[in-house]
């Protein structure tokens, strides 16, 4: 089981990160690696994320603006 993001602009097309990710073996290691780097993410250009699960979407897109 691997835990991945999906990364996208405000309009749900896929971008590519600025920080680059890795697959996490849990769902709470995924949600610890977003929370120290969504800043960076969204400076970046991503607007939102989607947590997957072995590819099959868990839940988002969440939005990475601080507002």
């Amino acid at each position: 089981m691997a835990w991945t993001w999906r990364f996208e602009k405000s309009d749900g097309s896929e971008t590519e990160p600025a920080v680059q990710p890795e697959e996490f073996p849990t769902q709470g290691d995924a949600e610890s690696w977003i929370g120290e780097v969504w800043k960076d993410l969204a400076e970046g250009g991503a607007a939102q994320v989607t947590l997957l699960e072995d590819g099959t979407p868990v839940y988002g897109p969440m939005s990475l603006d601080a507002g």
